[in-house]
């Protein structure tokens, strides 16, 4: 979700973030040189830390408007970018702008649903889903949901599309194969990202209580709520279904490691400022975290109990979410460059076509 307080604080602290992540990365890269060797790449004379990963290529998208959240379609091949009124599709291996999926007032978040062959994305100001057919991008119609719906996912187990809305605090979940509202389910506070386990079960991240709901996809009830103190304000959530380790991006620097299936948090590790993505990839046991001060964190998994940080890598300021291409490993981050508020506003505005997207190889 596009958090104001964010982008002002984000803003607000530009040159001191960038002189702090300048000394960390430094020490970081010159304490693990000895092991990254092998590992080290460039691209416009960045070389690649112990991850790997660093920014290959930036996409110039340009047009005005915010963003939210980016998904990929592995399968198809396919990047969906959220900008503003409408979704800019690119094609995964050439980057190459190939549609546009029109009329998505207040876009947050856009769903896969391969199975059906429709693709699903939240709008928030019009209060409603926009759902598309994934071949032709051509939009099939749109479904009514509650007031502001953000972050929204498509569930393997259910064959459903639950649609997290941010004010009116409830779940709307859809039939993916007729695009029917299948019921509401109410939770309560500001919700934020969800992650499915492919079993049946729906983690959802409650920002103003900072908890985590555990919930019944099928039965569209909810089982539990589980504090994640220390982490606050959580807002991106992945999750690793073998260990059954859930992933939770906080507002103040961390990302929780949490049992799926009693709640506990099993540790926390620190990332950078302005997170509101996370990511998990299974072939290489990274987790990720999208920090709008300009980083990528990336944790490895040692094991299920056991978590450490690779890196901070950098990106550009403002490239606060993520989405992963669970084919090619690749990382894809939406970002933009902004002048200072105007006189009497908070909100930092963005400039005229600066919109990009970032490409992050290993």
């Amino acid at each position: 979700m596009i958090n104001r307080r964010k982008w002002t604080v984000l803003t607000a602290t530009a040159s001191f973030a960038t002189a702090i992540f300048c000394i960390a990365t430094h020490a970081t890269l010159h304490a693990t040189s000895h092991r990254t060797s092998h590992a080290i790449a460039s691209s416009g004379g960045r070389a690649a830390g112990a991850s790997g990963y660093h920014v290959s290529k930036t996409i110039p998208v340009g047009g005005e408007g915010f963003w939210d959240y980016i998904a990929v379609d592995s399968e198809a091949r396919r990047v969906y970018v959220s900008h503003g009124t409408h979704v800019v599709v690119l094609d995964a291996d050439t980057q190459a702008v190939v549609g546009d999926i029109p009329d998505t007032q207040g876009v947050h978040g856009i769903a896969i649903a391969s199975d059906a062959g429709r693709g699903f994305v939240s709008n928030g100001r019009a209060n409603n889903i926009t759902m598309f057919d994934l071949k032709t991008l051509k939009t099939l119609g749109t479904i009514p949901a509650g007031t502001n719906p953000d972050a929204i996912i498509f569930d393997a187990a259910t064959k459903r599309v639950f649609a997290m809305n941010g004010r009116s605090g409830d779940i709307t979940a859809i039939n993916a194969a007729d695009g029917k509202v299948a019921g509401t389910i109410p939770v309560g506070g500001k919700l934020e990202f969800a992650a499915a386990d492919g079993k049946g079960a729906l983690y959802v991240n409650v920002e103003d209580k900072s908890e985590l709901v555990h919930i019944d996809a099928g039965k569209l009830t909810v089982l539990h709520r589980w504090p994640l103190a220390p982490c606050t304000e959580p807002s991106g959530l992945a999750i690793d279904t073998k260990t059954r380790r859930l992933f939770v991006g906080c507002d103040n620097k961390m990302m929780a490691i949490v049992n799926a299936d009693t709640g506990k948090i099993v540790t926390t590790v620190p990332t950078g400022e302005g997170t509101d993505a996370n990511g998990f990839d299974p072939a290489t046991s990274f987790a990720f975290s999208s920090n709008g001060e300009g980083t990528l964190t990336v944790v490895h998994e040692d094991s299920a109990d056991k978590f450490t940080v690779v890196e901070n890598v950098p990106t550009k300021k403002s490239a606060r979410t993520m989405a992963l291409d669970l084919k090619t490993h690749n990382i894809f981050l939406p970002a933009a460059d902004f002048d200072p508020p105007p006189a009497g506003e908070k909100r930092p505005k963005m400039k005229p076509d600066s919109f990009v997207v970032l490409m992050l190889t290993r």
